[in-house]
């Protein structure tokens, strides 16, 4: 056992039976003759008491001396010691947000049992929504992009570094041969692009590092955007010298926070990379200064950049909020089976607040007013390989308006399914200011909710489900006000 978990157990028992005595830190000072500051420290778990003093406690407070030092606690502590034991607090990025263990120590002891409430209620969320270790630390990674911003200087100043050190010419997107070279030539890699064919079970992955030899297995099936992105990342890996990282792509499991965290440095640096800063800022100018909105910067993507429509979207993420002020944005990527009548969101962001369209795990049917799920739906039908689209999405229950981009594709790697990437910027003063081609009238706007179960839109003619919680929210609002006449009334 850790000295520290010990110390902990040890001081949440020594407050809990001391709260049960009705003894203030001040009353089981004078009971015992020890310092108050001392039993402060104890059971704030900063100090363990040598054997003399907890048989002196044992005493006062009429407790068996074994009951005092054993690690087992009761059902009311039970959870915050599993937690602590766990050791999940040292897998929390807590220095990401400058949070000190000792902060999260002193509300576990300084409350256990509101504290025990709470990780009783996060276990049950996380049981009835299937919330696993990974979905946890990707929660994390992503609060950690919405504090930064989603822009990170360093990596985006170790691109520039890598370039000049390696003669990568940045006015233009990398081609795989140049970083397949570098791959070869700079970090002894080899390439095969045979192996991962021959096992079905693999049809998923892109690509498999084997470090002990540096071979990287690519799947022959993935085009020219996704093999730049593949050696781009495996460079950010070598340069930015990681070596706690992933072995596959797409991921299979997270062991740890660190790798998800060296996985996300990586891709970004893979992002910068292949979607250099400085490009891209140049077209943006263009794009946004235009007086009406040209459909060709995003679906024209593949002639521009050597990079996906996803790749795109998630760089925009990363330029527009530091390079041009526009702050309030949101991304979601959905995915669609052709045929059927459901759509995931399998991935989002949300910069300065959670925005109004957002993941719902209750199986409720997202509002197919978006456009992201129109483009799903259009791409399903046809024969088209990229279908772009925009609109303005009016949300009417919180009077928020946003101007939203989607790219929908056909997914590579699963037969008869699509997924669609959305950008979304609030319409605010600052939008107004920058994006020339607002007032469009090419640019329809449409009333929008969440899900149909929380909609007011009453004349929807796509509507997927009653407002069975909207309604059930509105009869409790109307319960309340007449149980409030009734208190006026007899009061």
């Amino acid at each position: 056992m850790e000295e520290e978990y010990i110390k902990l157990i040890f001081g949440l028992k020594l407050k809990q039976i001391r709260t049960k005595r009705k003894l203030s830190l001040f009353g089981l000072s004078k009971l015992s003759g020890l310092s108050k500051s001392y039993l402060n420290e104890i059971e704030k778990g900063k100090k363990y008491p040598k054997t003399d003093k907890i048989a002196l406690l044992a005493e006062k407070l009429e407790v068996p001396y074994d009951s005092m030092v054993s690690l087992k606690l009761d059902k009311n502590l039970a959870p915050v010691g599993e937690l602590l034991k766990s050791k999940v607090l040292k897998e929390l990025p807590l220095e990401l947000f400058g949070i000190k263990e000792s902060d999260l120590i002193d509300i576990v002891a300084n409350a256990p049992t509101k504290v025990n409430a709470f990780i009783s209620t996060i276990i049950e969320i996380a049981k009835h929504y299937n919330f696993g270790k990974e979905n946890f630390y990707l929660a994390s990674l992503r609060s950690f992009q919405e504090a930064s911003n989603n822009f990170f200087p360093d990596l985006e100043e170790a691109v520039q570094n890598f370039a000049k050190a390696y003669q990568v010419n940045l006015k233009k997107s990398p081609t795989s041969e140049e970083l397949e070279e570098i791959l070869i030539e700079e970090y002894g890699y080899t390439i095969n692009n045979d192996e991962l064919t021959k096992y079905k079970e693999l049809d998923k992955l892109r690509s498999i590092f084997v470090p002990k030899t540096k071979t990287l297995l690519i799947a022959d099936h993935i085009d020219e955007a996704q093999r730049a992105f593949i050696y781009a990342k495996e460079i950010g890996y070598n340069y930015l010298q990681i070596e706690e990282r992933l072995y596959t792509f797409t991921w299979i499991k997270f062991n740890n926070f660190d790798q998800v965290l060296n996985n996300f440095y990586a891709s970004y640096f893979a992002g910068a990379l292949v979607i250099p800063r400085g490009l891209i800022k140049k077209n943006i100018d263009a794009f946004l200064s235009k007086p009406h909105f040209d459909k060709t910067f995003l679906a024209g993507i593949k002639n521009n950049y050597n990079a996906s429509p996803e790749s795109l979207y998630q760089r925009l993420t990363n330029i527009l909020p530091n390079d041009y002020q526009l702050e309030n944005l949101f991304f979601l990527r959905l995915s669609h089976k052709g045929g059927s009548n459901h759509f995931e969101i399998t991935k989002e962001l949300h910069l300065t607040h959670q925005h109004s369209p957002h993941g719902n795990e209750t199986n409720e049917k997202y509002c197919r007013r978006w456009v992201s799920i129109r483009v799903l739906q259009d791409i399903a039908k046809g024969t088209e390989d990229h279908l772009m689209d925009v609109q303005i999405s009016h949300y009417p229950n919180d009077g928020l308006s946003y101007l939203i981009f989607s790219s929908a594709t056909a997914d590579p790697f699963k037969k008869e399914e699509y997924r669609s990437v959305s950008l979304g910027l609030l319409i605010n003063d600052q939008l107004k200011k920058k994006v020339e081609f607002l007032n469009d009238p090419n640019i329809k706007p449409y009333d929008v909710g969440v899900t149909c179960e929380r909609c007011a839109i009453a004349d929807c003619k796509v509507r997927q489900s009653a407002p069975v919680i909207l309604n059930r929210q509105q009869q409790y609002i109307k319960t309340e006000s007449v149980v409030d006449e009734l208190q006026k009334k007899f009061s």
